[in-house]
């Protein structure tokens, strides 16, 4: 009766320690069960010999004989976490040493050790009071974000002018905007070198919303700047997020003039326009809809971030998952609303999830798995492995976060941050660093973890409401003026380094070069509206008003062959490079010779840039 008793004394809190507690014994154990040769990291050797069932059971047995133990050692369980931490890693670097690693577990140990010494704070969360602010503060933020407009929407049309902006992806998307302008449907014969839907590839509905500025001006051009103005209206939930955490005007200011600073958030439109850069205002939104209990604002927020593409279920489904743990670990009661917030969210999101990765697999081309090959085991290709390995072998996921080139990624996205959003002791809001963690650290594609591509926009949300519910917890003002300063000065170094010069240099080259980039317009111009096209890459975004287009570097010989107009850039030796034979190892010169051999001729040129050939055959039929 007495155990009885103990166990059901155990609150929320003791149930999350002891659970923690029992799958880091578990873990360990598993690990030291591993043959030596299997204990390596940096492979998938240990992941195939460990038992996620052997783990599980062992955890919940452990789990449960420690909840047994009086009340009266709690204060020595709460090291246990970060004793067994320490001796997994303390076994495992003699088979995977690495200074990043060793690093990056010192930092995990430290975490566990203020768990530790100090505990979880159990307090309420403090009454949110919106503060009132002057309307200049208001002015100053609007015209930040229309600076910061007008330099990405420079920076990329200028991609677009100067022929850097390619086929992938921005030429899908150019092709994708014109054919749902005349038909409605997102069709597209660039992304796979044949008519299909995009959304048999990602599940994007999220690009109908920008659908009718599109057609206003329909040119490639417009969807940059559109891109630019999505992310740049991520200060508005953000400005009300601080708003509502009892900012002053000047720390609003702050808080946005410090996310258009961010290096990722620039960044991540240097490649173009993505379906990504919605995750931004969206989960902003969506964080405000419910610190406002707002059901119609939260819902739509979700909704809307869910349409965004079919990953877009995790951060989603983690902002759910914080708010159920959030609750749970406090009276359920008092928190009912978070609790069915939650459970709600968590409900649509594996709902969602469940459909569209269905769609993909039966009508699509599939969920793109292949980014997690460094999880994949036996020739394992589901996400569940990813799942799988995370529960097993989680030192094999801070291995993998841990690659040099992803702690420069987490410097240049923690660094200009101060490291805010890691400073809590309510450790239920470290679930918000789960796609973090999933989406741009524990990925084996390189362009995840870096914050010149579109990968950073959802995570980015997540650790800017950290860092706003961190700071508006501090207990004197000034010392939250300064970070938001420091954190500010330190986002506009970064963006000086890393993101300005890339900006500045298309724009330069825009205005450099805009007679040379004139002519090359007006010689594309001449290849008829209705024509079906081969092209290089350089040259899709400009050519996408047409129904059917195709990428000469990856288009099939049917393709060009069946082509009435084909247009190549001078000196472009690597889209070429397929077409080389034993007898023309010159690809480029390979493939004017045969083109010419199935009745292509030359129509038009610019010297030293482009060349158009027509095919006669198709003109005599």
């Amino acid at each position: 009766m007495v155990l009885l008793n103990r166990i059901r004394a155990r609150r929320g809190t003791d149930w999350v320690r002891l659970l923690a507690t029992g799958w880091l014994f578990a873990v360990l154990l598993e690990y030291l069960l591993l043959p030596g040769e299997a204990r390596g990291l940096a492979g998938l050797a240990a992941l195939a010999e460990m038992s996620l069932v052997r783990v599980l059971v062992v955890m919940m047995l452990a789990c449960f004989g420690l909840a047994l133990l009086p009340e009266s050692t709690v204060k020595y369980q709460r090291w246990a976490p970060a004793a067994l931490f320490a001796a997994l890693v303390g076994v495992s670097l003699p088979s995977s040493f690495a200074k990043g690693y060793l690093l990056m577990s010192v930092a995990i140990t430290a975490v566990l050790a203020v768990y530790a010494l100090w505990g979880w704070d159990s307090a309420p969360e403090p009454q949110l009071r919106p503060a009132a602010a002057r309307r200049g503060w208001g002015w100053a933020v609007g015209a930040m974000a229309v600076a910061f407009g007008l330099f990405v929407s420079l920076w990329t049309v200028g991609r677009v002018a100067v022929y850097s902006a390619s086929t992938y992806d921005f030429g899908i998307f150019a092709q994708m905007f014109h054919n749902m302008a005349e038909t409605g449907l997102p069709m597209t014969t660039l992304e796979r070198d044949g008519l299909l839907s995009h959304f048999h590839v990602h599940v994007s509905p999220i690009y109908y919303l920008l659908l009718p500025f599109y057609m206003i001006v329909p040119r490639p051009h417009t969807l940059q700047v559109l891109q630019a103005a999505v992310l740049a209206s991520a200060v508005i939930p953000l400005w009300l997020l601080c708003k509502n955490r009892g900012f002053s005007g000047l720390k609003r200011t702050l808080a946005c003039g410090l996310l258009l600073l961010l290096p990722v958030t620039a960044g991540g439109a240097s490649y173009d326009i993505h379906e990504n850069c919605f995750l931004l205002p969206l989960i902003l939104w969506l964080f405000y809809g419910i610190e406002r209990k707002n059901i119609p604002m939260m819902a739509i927020a979700g909704l809307l971030t869910l349409m965004v593409k079919e990953d877009a279920a995790v951060y989603v489904a983690v902002v759910a998952l914080w708010l159920l743990v959030k609750s749970l670990l406090r009276n359920p009661k008092e928190q009912r609303w978070e609790l069915i917030a939650g459970a709600s969210l968590l409900a649509m999101a594996v709902i969602w999830f469940l459909l569209v990765t269905r769609y993909l697999a039966t009508v699509g081309d599939g969920v793109m798995t292949n980014r997690y090959q460094n999880f994949m085991f036996d020739g394992n290709d589901s996400l569940l492995a990813v799942i799988r390995a995370a529960v097993v072998d989680p030192l094999k996921v801070v291995y993998e976060c841990a690659d040099p080139e992803k702690w420069r990624f987490i410097i240049r996205t923690m660094l200009p941050l101060l490291g805010l959003p890691l400073l809590t002791r309510r450790f239920e809001r470290y679930i918000l660093l789960i796609p973090y963690i999933l989406i741009n650290l524990m990925s084996d594609y390189p362009y995840q973890h870096d914050v010149m591509f579109q990968y950073n926009f959802g995570s980015t949300a997540c650790l800017m409401y950290l860092l706003v519910a961190n700071l508006a917890e501090l207990k004197w003002d000034r010392l939250r003026t300064g970070a938001l300063v420091a954190a500010m000065l330190m986002a506009g170094l970064c963006f000086y380094r890393v993101i300005w010069p890339s900006g500045a240099l298309y724009i330069r080259l825009m205005s450099q070069n805009t007679a040379t980039h004139q002519l090359m317009a007006e010689t594309l111009e001449r290849v008829p509206a209705d024509a079906v096209v081969t092209a290089c890459g350089g040259f899709t975004p400009h050519l996408a008003q047409r129904a059917e287009l195709y990428d000469v570097r990856y288009a099939s010989r049917e393709h060009i062959l069946k082509s009435e107009y084909v247009v190549l850039q001078v000196g472009l030796d690597l889209d070429y490079r397929r077409f080389a034979t034993a007898e023309q190892p010159d690809g480029f010169t390979s493939l004017l010779e045969g083109l010419e051999r199935n009745g292509f001729r030359l129509y038009d040129e610019l010297e030293g840039e482009i060349l158009i050939y027509k095919n006669t055959e198709i003109s005599k039929n």
